[in-house]
């Protein structure tokens, strides 16, 4: 009995230790870092131990001991863990993948960051997700995104990076949808702009958008915190546009509606150069902008207003007009001066001789500059005596210095006429002394016309020669056949009217008329030999010689084989009419071997004579359109 006793006593003492290792090693592990309330911790505390002791007490008064139990290293009973269990879990915070919530920094390494979320474990997430933040320290309250409630070996998966980006991305759409003003830092500049960081997400600053007046260096806005406006975004291209223009604007727009209630034409204020243009200047009024043109910057003229102003200067403008509905306000600068006119000499009057510096050059004139802001018209008709019409850049250059003539002077209307042309003698005014009739003289050839030539025979006097007056002999149907432009010609002047200025020249006068021999040796029923130089549907063309040409009529062109003539040919023909006057020589091959053309040609001869005679003695009494009727007559007979 008693070795019984003992090896029961042996039994009961290595269940016991065995229970109260086993008891330890099942305990569940409680983290200390988790927030659970003192309560439910007294309470897992009692019924862990209320359990404990009811186990002890059976083991030692139970005959039936349970040895699978004992084998198994099991000391809870089903229901009694399912309690457990169920304590344990009510401890816990309710975590669902991929849900952002707040953790506790409880560890910080050079390689990983231990962040508490209140649950089962903690979260290890990796340093490098948190080098923006150079401030970070344990007890810092940081967004954790639940990749994974636990991995393969039970660790909770958490992300911090993406975390903050889902929240900017919440924080960026509300703001949008919200109208709302955030912050963001200005990182660097980029092309057409910079780039901000708002909530951790790279934005995009049109450079039109920094501000309402144009920037001149993006570089110092590098590193600035600013606030912004979201005007858009687009999460599939992750692309985010914001601007701090619409800000300023916003407050602008009442600043603006003040000011231009207050407005009144005349007003002189005081602003700051905000922007210069080639065509004027943008002045900030504190609030509103105002344009000064370039021709309201001074009284004279200027290339570029940055002859006048500098960007940030401080000037006085005077207010010239303004649309309140458009928000635009004129300006002028000059208007604060007196007007040059003002101080001109009273004294200056038409006539007088001045000195002045070419401004502006068109092709109608220049515009001579006399003393700033005072300026006057020298028209390019009043820079020479020439008639030619030319361009005043062939006269004049800007910039050039000149004597000129006053012509008009209107203070009023503070207008101005010069002219040079006057500073010389008028070559007209002695013109009959000059070129008298008859004289011959050397001309340059300046331009052409349909029915003559335009010389020159001084600067300012052009003479005509009549294409009638070119040649004797030659018959010219336009000038260039005869001549060209810049070419020298001999010319005799024919007639001058000093009124109107004109000059009618000759060329073929300098040498005697040769249809006065012509007429000897080409008279009326002279036989001649001839060549055939063209052949036309009414008749041919043959040379005399001397230039002179003749023509034979169709029917009179036949040769004696009843033939017609031919081009090259050389035949004898027979004058049939001689005109000095018209130039003219008809001939007639069949005159020289028919008889009866011979008759008919003196017939036709007696008759024209005696028509032309009539037809002279006529147009003495006849009106312009007898006339007229009596010449087409006289050409038809002469043709026949």
């Amino acid at each position: 009995m008693a070795k019984e006793n003992k090896d029961e006593n042996q039994i009961d003492e290595k269940t016991t230790k065995k229970k109260v290792k086993s008891s330890s090693v099942k305990k569940p592990r409680i983290n200390s870092s988790s927030k659970k309330s003192e309560a439910q911790k007294d309470e897992l505390k009692d019924k862990i131990s209320a359990t404990t002791k009811t186990k002890e007490v059976s083991i030692k008064t139970d005959d039936n001991f349970n040895w699978d139990e004992l084998t198994n290293n099991e000391i809870y009973s089903k229901d009694e863990r399912s309690d457990l269990e169920k304590t344990y879990t009510s401890t816990l915070p309710n975590v669902i993948a991929k849900q952002v919530i707040d953790g506790k920094v409880v560890t910080i390494t050079d390689r990983e960051v231990v962040v508490d979320i209140n649950f089962k474990s903690d979260g290890v997430i990796s340093f490098n997700e948190f080098k923006y933040n150079d401030d970070l320290k344990i007890g810092d309250i940081v967004e954790v995104l639940i990749e994974k409630q636990e991995d393969k070996t039970g660790q909770l998966i958490l992300s911090h990076r993406r975390a903050r980006v889902l929240r900017a991305w919440e924080k960026v759409n509300d703001a949008l949808a919200n109208d709302l003003v955030v912050n963001g830092k200005i990182k660097s500049r980029t092309k057409g702009g910079m780039i901000v960081d708002v909530f951790g997400i790279e934005c995009f600053l049109p450079g039109s958008q920094i501000d309402v007046k144009p920037i001149r260096d993006y570089d110092e806005y590098v590193g600035k915190e600013m606030e912004f406006k979201v005007v858009k975004v687009n999460e599939s291209f992750k692309n985010v546009v914001v601007s701090h223009k619409a800000l300023i604007e916003a407050d602008l727009a009442v600043q603006t509606k003040e000011i231009m209630s207050k407005l009144e034409k005349g007003q002189v204020l005081e602003g700051t150069v905000k922007n210069i243009t080639s065509y004027g200047v943008f002045v900030d009024l504190g609030g509103i902008d105002g344009l000064i043109h370039i021709t309201d910057l001074s009284w004279g003229r200027i290339s570029h207003p940055e002859e006048i102003v500098n960007l940030d200067e401080t000037i006085n403008v005077v207010i010239l007009d303004f649309d309140e509905g458009k928000s635009r306000i004129q300006l002028g600068l000059k208007q604060l001066g007196s007007h040059p006119w003002e101080a001109l000499d009273p004294n200056l009057k038409v006539g007088d001789i001045v000195d002045g510096k070419v401004v502006v050059v068109a092709d109608y004139g220049v515009f001579v500059e006399l003393q700033v802001g005072v300026e006057a018209l020298l028209h390019v008709s009043e820079m020479s005596w020439s008639t030619h019409l030319r361009s005043a850049n062939d006269f004049y250059s800007k910039g050039d210095t000149l004597k000129a003539q006053i012509l008009t002077l209107d203070r009023d209307t503070r207008k101005m006429s010069l002219g040079v042309k006057q500073m010389t003698p008028d070559p007209w005014a002695d013109i009959d002394k000059q070129f008298p009739l008859g004289s011959d003289h050397k001309v340059k050839v300046r331009n052409f016309t349909n029915f003559g030539i335009f010389v020159e025979l001084v600067e300012g006097v052009d003479g005509l020669i009549h294409i009638s007056d070119l040649s004797w002999t030659k018959k010219i149907k336009h000038p260039t056949e005869f001549t060209k432009v810049d070419a020298f010609l001999d010319v005799k002047v024919l007639d001058i009217d000093k009124d109107n200025r004109k000059i009618s020249l000759g060329h073929k006068q300098l040498t005697a008329n040769p249809w006065d021999s012509y007429e000897e040796e080409l008279g009326v029923n002279k036989v001649i030999e001839a060549e055939v130089i063209d052949i036309y549907d009414r008749g041919v063309l043959v040379d005399l010689g001397n230039a002179i040409e003749g023509f034979v009529p169709k029917r009179h062109a036949e040769k004696e084989d009843g033939s017609f003539i031919s081009k090259g040919e050389k035949l004898e023909f027979k004058v049939i009419e001689f005109s000095k006057e018209n130039k003219k020589i008809l001939l007639s091959h069949s005159a020289t071997y028919n008889d009866e053309i011979k008759k008919e040609v003196e017939k036709k001869k007696k008759t024209t004579k005696k028509v032309i005679r009539k037809i002279q003695e006529e147009q003495k009494q006849s009106t312009l359109g007898d006339l007229d009727e009596l010449t087409t007559l006289k050409k038809d007979l002469e043709n026949q």
